[in-house]
């Protein structure tokens, strides 16, 4: 008799998950993300000459705007001769400086995180995010690692460069254990931001992967910002900041299931709601709506990219979307502070 299948819709509601929904081998395909790349408009550091354009003078190899040579100052060697000659004044041409980028994923592996009634959970929806940005992002020389957000500590996946050490790091994070419902830890999405903040201070890409839910908070208003807005301000000072909301169906369009026992992964919360009640489905449709919304204001406020993936849609299709627009609102979105350089 062959082993059950562990996958799907009913081993990820009926019962705790206990291993991944999605294969490693399909996370993220590879052929069709070939024709896709993020717009990278913040400033880089590095050392290698990569293929984003900095926007800090530097050497590398594509020319930036002739200015007038200062003696003592400039290098001769970059001598504009065209341009001095036409105009008679010694010019000096910069260079635009290849920068390789460094990406940083921080993936929410809380409780809440392991729900999902379309045979996929939100924990690995968010791996697959990170598996689809990590092609769409990586370069010669380009950087990506990880770190995982748990309820009591924060596991960190050391950056490395290659696509092999890419599935490396996907392959940690699918297999990394379950966190049971209820596990101790006082550790909360605005923690796990700080620390990504303090501990990688070399500027590049942040991605942050959760469902943005904080236990205990019922706040609808938009204009009250969550616990973990400041930290993913000040996150953006100095980094591109692209965040990706996973959500389920469940969660958004409420179930006509009967009456059903609703309780909270990570509190004490518990209820029975009528599902076939009308007016109960409207209540919860509607306050789910002004929770999701309040999370897009929030970040948006915050400075950062936005993608809001489902577990009963094409995660890749959305993601390409994303980026096809990305190219468009990246420079306006990512407008960094008065007075902090790009």
């Amino acid at each position: 008799m062959p082993a059950p299948d562990k996958t799907g819709a009913e081993w990820s509601v009926l019962r705790p998950p206990t291993g991944p929904t999605v294969p490693l081998s399909k996370l993220a395909p590879e052929a069709a993300l070939r024709r896709l790349e993020l717009t990278i408009v913040r400033r880089l550091e590095g050392f290698l000459h990569g293929d984003h354009l900095g926007l800090l003078p530097g050497p590398g190899s594509d020319t930036n705007d002739a200015r007038i040579y200062q003696p003592g100052q400039d290098d001769v060697r970059k001598m504009d001769w065209a341009v001095t000659a036409r105009t008679t004044i010694p010019h000096v041409r910069d260079t635009m400086a290849d920068r390789e980028l460094e990406v940083w994923a921080l993936l929410d592996a809380t409780p809440s995180m392991n729900w999902g009634t379309e045979g996929i959970t939100k924990r690995d929806l968010g791996i697959a995010a990170i598996a689809t940005i990590g092609f769409l992002s990586q370069r010669m020389g380009d950087r990506f690692g990880g770190m995982v957000m748990l309820p009591d500590k924060v596991k960190r996946l050391p950056a490395r460069s290659g696509r092999t050490a890419l599935y490396g790091l996907l392959r940690k994070l699918l297999t990394e254990p379950i966190v049971p419902d209820h596990a101790p830890g006082t550790l909360e999405l605005a923690d796990g931001i700080e620390l990504l903040n303090r501990s990688q201070r070399r500027r590049g890409m942040r991605v942050v992967v959760s469902d943005f839910l904080t236990p205990g908070d019922a706040e609808l208003d938009p204009s009250v910002e969550p616990d973990w807005e400041r930290s993913l301000r000040r996150l953006a000072v100095r980094n591109q900041v692209l965040c990706v909301e996973v959500i389920d169906r469940a969660e958004v369009e409420f179930p006509d299931v009967g009456e059903m026992l609703i309780r909270d992964p990570e509190t004490a919360f518990s209820r029975y709601v009528n599902t076939s009640d009308d007016a109960a489905k409207r209540r919860m449709d509607a306050a789910t709506t002004a929770q999701r919304e309040r999370v897009k204001v929030a970040l948006r406020r915050a400075g950062a990219g936005h993608i809001q993936l489902r577990t009963d849609r094409d995660w890749v299709a959305d993601i390409a979307r994303f980026v096809l627009n990305y190219r468009r609102t990246a420079a306006i979105l990512h407008q960094p502070p008065q007075g902090v350089s790009k």
